[in-house]
């Protein structure tokens, strides 16, 4: 693989991988530097990426296992989601007030969940790769990726209706 068709081909890869760096490490500097040793290994193995199926899911892969390990050796347990969400454009402040507490909400509440289901669950909400693109990457059974989703998903749901009625039955009694 020559220069121009590595940066062709795996550049433009570079965004998802910084965003799942960041949401593993919620460490700009240590994202970036995460990123940039991927590129590394990348440009190490250029001659055997022809071996692979998809280059894009051994780049996030490696992302994520350095990541993970990167993680181990600090003993930092407590991984963070720190990334972008795409709001409506609207022009009312206050709905875009409204979309913004909802993102911080949802984040606190990813940020308590089991790093397998965070994992999976910004691979495909956040990322939008597809099931088996997901098995691929993090080498879980499908079956474990779809239930991992679900509760993921589930308890989010359900933390966000408590968060509502909570408030709900506040407002009632203030009145």
């Amino acid at each position: 693989m020559t220069a121009e068709e590595f940066k062709s081909r795996l550049l433009p890869v570079k965004n998802k991988l910084f965003r799942l760096a960041f949401t593993l490490l919620s460490n700009r500097q240590e994202a970036e530097d995460a990123v940039q040793e991927v590129y590394l290994k990348m440009w190490d193995m250029r001659k055997d990426l022809v071996k692979y199926k998809s280059t894009e899911a051994l780049m996030v892969t490696i992302t994520r296992n350095l990541c993970l390990d990167k993680l181990k050796t600090k003993k930092n347990k407590a991984i963070s989601i720190n990334q972008a969400f795409n709001l409506s454009e609207s022009n009312d402040p206050e709905l875009a007030a409204e979309e913004m507490d909802m993102v911080n909400i949802v984040k606190q509440i990813m940020q308590q969940l089991p790093a397998q289901q965070k994992t999976v669950i910004h691979l495909r909400d956040v990322e939008g790769y597809d099931y088996e693109e997901i098995v691929e990457i993090t080498g879980f059974e499908m079956n474990y990726v779809r239930v991992n989703i679900s509760r993921g998903r589930k308890k989010i749901r359900e933390t966000v209706q408590k968060m509502q009625r909570y408030d709900t039955s506040k407002a009632s009694r203030l009145n």
